[in-house]
Parts: structure tokens; sequence; C-alpha cells
């Protein structure tokens, strides 16, 4: 919290707590199961670069040389699938889950 001394209102700093879970590969480069703290306002992008970005090849492995996420990577919120293209623009709030899978085959 900030007092704002000029008109004697606290002013509170919103700090949100996101839960990010890496699948496959990426869990084995980026881990799992992460808590991280995000400011209020923080979009879904901009969170995952944040993250990825403590390491190279995790990063690397989600997001091309623009920073922009691999067309084959599946993005969820709350375990709803969010589109690559609405990512930058999707806002994350207290408490979402996050999960980031690579490609999936299957038979």
């Amino acid at each position: 919290m900030r007092w704002n001394s000029k008109s004697e209102n606290i002013l509170e700093e919103q700090e949100m707590m996101v839960k990010i879970r890496f699948f496959a590969r990426f869990r084995e480069l980026l881990g799992t199961d992460l808590i991280t703290e995000a400011a209020a306002g923080t979009m879904f992008t901009s969170l995952i670069i944040t993250v990825a970005k403590k390491n190279p090849e995790g990063y690397a492995a989600i997001f091309d040389e623009n920073g922009v996420f691999h067309e084959y990577v599946i993005l969820m919120k709350n375990g709803k699938r969010i589109d690559i293209a609405d990512a930058v623009m999707t806002p994350v709030d207290d408490g979402d889950e996050i999960a980031i899978f690579p490609p999936v085959a299957g038979g």
C-alpha cells in the first residue's frame, strides 16, 4: 500500500497470485505448478513471456523470435482454451490457473 498525501487516500497496488502449469516438454524446461505474482492489468502473453524468459530454451520452445506464441502451443485459462491471437489482450485475474501445452498427439 502507498499513502497519497495530497488526498489522504490509501492507494492499493493490487498484486495477484496466478498458478501456471506447463506440460510435457515445457514442464521439463520451465517446471510446473508455478505460483507467481502478477500486477493488476497483466495480460496473459506478457505473464508467460516473463516466466519463460527464465530459461532461454523454454522461451524458444514456446515463443518465436518475435515474442509470439508458436502456432502449435495450446493455451488455457481456468480450463478454457484461449486463442493465441487473443492471448495478448486477455487479462489474468487473481487466482487464475494458466496451462500451457505443447502439441498433443494421440491415437
